[in-house]
């Protein structure tokens, strides 16, 4: 497929950067990392000013092109990213667009797309990480409700959200891949216990979450019953091919940022650095075109393919190389947490982790990929 500009994306373009350059101004300063019912109306606020001057529509139903540009355009103006709706909108709402009901649809979508509503992910638990097929929450029906028991870690934004994408095991006799079901659970139920977990970096954007006999209705299943795993694979595959779609542009801004302040303290002068470097920069063009391509097949399909996790796997790895690469180019200075990147180094680590490991990748590659044979 063609992305070069069309006359048509030109004029998009023009329009959309006359838009930031007078909206962006008239934003309230940004709250403190740690105010999160702060960011929380800081990002919906966003949110809705996308929604009111026709943009909203942007990571669900628009051109691949459009998407590109939406992306790259905010992001070189220096726009808020999606900040608390980033399981809303890249994850549960793809999900519910592609796999639920009529009725699902006009319910959830429309809040999230106005900035009314926050979603977080409930997907990971204690003993159900990287495998995440093993995971021992229960549902179990009880009339019109499923009753609900058990423990999530790793929940982005639980404890600012209105509604989790939950995974539970309803058939605790199935194969572990089969028996899993796929809810919205609203966060104001009773039995919903959110205790905030810091990260490395010191940010408290994931939470553990016990649920005590949590009831959640049936009409609240996104699929059939014990289908969740299929569902499951398409939010991760949205997860994993286009959520990340605005973080390389924002790493190859990076990048030219780190080219210059190199060029300022003469670190520009060491060869092996440079190349480091030069390497870094075809890297992320390459991955922008492998953006470009899992942008493009989501719109023709709905749902990303499978190149989402050699998406995922290099980009996870390049991310850390390039804030690597960052405190080299910042010598003592990083090691000093008020400095640019210096924590954004820290978050990096994360990344081979979130989202499904590497390892678990590697093995999605070799085998729907390559055709490998699987391990024994």
């Amino acid at each position: 497929m063609d992305l070069s500009d069309t006359p048509e994306d030109a004029e998009f373009r023009a329009r959309l950067r006359d838009w930031l350059g007078k909206a962006l101004p008239t934003l309230p300063p940004k709250p403190s990392p740690d105010d999160w019912p702060g960011r929380r109306a800081y990002d919906l606020g966003w949110q809705r000013m996308l929604y009111d001057a026709g943009y909203a529509h942007v990571h669900w139903d628009a051109a691949p092109t459009v998407r590109l540009i939406f992306l790259e355009e905010t992001e070189k103006a220096g726009a808020p990213y999606v900040g608390a709706n980033f399981v809303g909108l890249l994850h549960a709402g793809p999900t519910i667009a592609a796999e639920g009901t009529a009725a699902q649809r006009e319910r959830w979508l429309p809040p999230v797309l106005r900035g009314e509503e926050v979603w977080c992910q409930g997907f990971s638990e204690p003993d159900a990480g990287s495998d995440l097929a093993s995971l021992r929450t229960r549902a179990w029906r009880d009339g019109d409700d499923y009753v609900v028991s058990g423990s999530k870690i790793w929940t982005s934004h639980a404890e600012v959200a209105d509604w989790c994408e939950l995974l539970v095991r309803t058939d605790p006799t199935a194969a572990k891949h089969r028996g899993i079901t796929w809810l919205a659970m609203p966060m104001d139920a009773p039995g919903i216990t959110v205790r905030p977990l810091r990260t490395l970096a010191g940010s408290a954007e994931f939470a553990e979450v016990f649920l005590d006999e949590v009831r959640v209705p049936v009409a609240n299943r996104v699929g059939d019953e014990n289908d969740g795993w299929r569902v499951t694979m398409v939010t991760l595959s949205f997860e994993r091919g286009t959520a990340f779609v605005g973080e390389v542009v924002a790493c190859r801004r990076v990048l030219g940022e780190l080219a210059r302040q190199a060029r300022a303290n003469g670190r520009w002068d060491d060869p092996a650095l440079r190349r480091r470097l030069g390497l870094l920069e075809a890297e992320f063009r390459a991955l922008w075109r492998l953006t470009q391509w899992n942008v493009s097949e989501a719109s023709e399909g709905g749902v990303p393919g499978v190149g989402g996790s050699v998406f995922k796997l290099r980009y996870s790895h390049a991310r850390q190389e390039l804030y690597d690469a960052a405190a080299e180019v910042l010598g003592d200075a990083a090691l000093d947490l008020d400095r640019p990147w210096v924590l954004d180094r820290l978050s990096s680590l994360s990344y081979t982790i979130a989202a499904g490991t590497s390892q678990i990748q590697r093995n999605i590659v070799a085998e729907r990929i390559l055709g490998l044979p699987k391990g024994r």
